[in-house]
């Protein structure tokens, strides 16, 4: 008989809290946001409650425009997420540890280098969440005017993964000889040249650090845009994908899925992860008033701001109570400009309502509620096939993380839908999902290969 079938769970560790004036709720230190102290027992609390994998967002840019406009905003981006997740590493031994790097400012060989090394670091606990960059503000900083077109960055990440796993693949599983007599280190029919040569990258190899320890880290995809969701399918292992309603990420999720096996992959090797923020408390009321106590920190206006700097989505000028005018056409982040711009239309929100809105996830789907009532919505969306899992976006840190941990789990554990103990020791042990092999390239012999 089949096993039942469970929930995948990140713990998506964002600066001090998902709402955005989390760092001024009078619970919350602003300092922990610089403190390795704080993530290293976010992670460790993670790991005690079994969950897949802590999740680090990151962009390659400040925004805000100027120094007034970034004054009002901590740095949610404050650390670099692959140097913190080899930090955590050695503090942690089996949850995942998934980084956000942009494959537009990182060149593929550094980039498959960087994962392998955490791979191997960590033990089989790596996972790469592809991102193309979305605002100008990050070209700035790679001698760029303007950010590349959205259809060029994706056309260039999907070279540029490729790449990436081809580089992986360099190298065998079993390389090694270590014959002391002979002098010989590694077997060269094990080891092969890339020899990649593409519209948009020339990359020689082999790679360095050997192949990592789950074959290839997870990938997993964050860009629900039309070219993103054609990557991912392509892809992608996980997909983070922000969605309001459950027809909305029933259809996204199958959609996606669809695609996939369109591409001869199997539907189960996708998996589609929506982000969730909860506030959860043992009466409905208690858990609205944790709600509100964090909206009524909310600057409207500097809030406003935020859609400009990061939307191309200028509402800082406009009648505050009035509808939002339709977004401009934008080269960054077109599918969350969307879904906020359908969320104003179908429930006929005002800009200070929107603003308030995704003041609380940035678009992301908000429960608030018993924790029977957020277990009913996240079993709702699990059964439908709107979500194989979820990636949880607490309000602030450590509180958030906490509720969720000592309210929730306990319910979905209840109904069966989560995990008591980890089954393997790999990110892929715990997603379900299996081991790529050395994919067959013709690939050049390295005693072959001009030196």
């Amino acid at each position: 008989m089949a096993e039942p079938r469970q929930m995948r769970l990140g713990a998506f560790l964002y600066s001090i809290g998902h709402h955005v004036a989390a760092w001024r709720h009078p619970d919350v230190d602003p300092h922990d946001a610089f403190r390795f102290e704080f993530y290293r027992k976010l992670a460790q609390k993670a790991e005690a409650a079994k969950f897949d994998a802590v999740f680090f967002a990151d962009n390659v840019g400040l925004l805000g425009g100027s120094a007034e406009a970034i004054s009002y905003a901590p740095p949610v981006y404050f650390w670099e997420p692959l140097t913190l997740l080899a930090a955590l590493a050695t503090h942690t031994s089996r949850i995942g540890l998934i980084a956000t790097v942009s494959s537009t400012y990182m060149p593929p060989y550094h980039m498959a280098r960087k994962f392998a090394a955490l791979d191997q670091l960590s033990g089989g606990r790596a996972g790469w969440n592809l991102v193309t960059s979305g605002t100008n503000a990050e070209a700035a900083n790679f001698g760029l005017s303007h950010q590349l077109a959205h259809a060029e960055r994706y056309d260039r990440a999907a070279e540029h993964i490729s790449v990436v796993k081809g580089l992986w693949d360099t190298w065998d599983d079993d390389p090694l000889v270590l014959d002391k007599e002979s002098g010989r280190f590694s077997d060269p029919a094990k080891v092969r040249f890339l020899n990649h040569e593409g519209p948009y990258y020339s990359v020689r190899g082999p790679l360095q650090s050997g192949r990592p320890v789950q074959g290839h880290p997870v990938i997993v995809q964050a860009g629900s845009s039309a070219d993103g969701q054609k990557l991912a399918a392509a892809t992608a292992e996980v997909v983070f994908t922000a969605q309001q309603s459950l027809e909305e990420a029933v259809a996204f999720a199958q959609g996606v899925k669809d695609q996939a096996e369109a591409a001869g992959r199997s539907r189960d090797s996708l998996l589609v992860m929506p982000g969730a923020s909860i506030y959860v408390a043992p009466t409905r009321e208690e858990a609205q008033a944790k709600f509100d106590a964090l909206q009524r920190f909310v600057d409207v206006k500097a809030a406003a701001q935020g859609f400009k700097t990061f939307l191309d989505w200028d509402l800082s000028e406009v009648d505050l109570d009035a509808p939002p005018p339709p977004p401009p056409f934008t080269e960054g982040w077109q599918s969350r400009q969307r879904l906020l711009y359908d969320l104003a239309l179908r429930e006929g929100l005002s800009v200070r309502q929107l603003v308030g809105r995704i003041s609380a996830a940035r678009g992301h789907l908000v429960l608030v509620g018993t924790p029977a009532d957020i277990a009913d919505t996240l079993q709702e969306w699990f059964e439908a096939g709107a979500a194989d899992g979820f990636n949880i976006l607490a309000p602030t840190l450590r509180d958030g993380l906490t509720d969720f941990i000592d309210l929730v789990l306990p319910e979905l554990r209840r109904r069966g839908l989560f995990r008591t103990e980890y089954e393997g020791t790999t990110l892929r042990d715990h997603l379900g999902l299996a081991r790529p092999a050395v994919a067959a390239r013709p690939a050049t012999a390295v005693t072959e290969a001009a030196a």
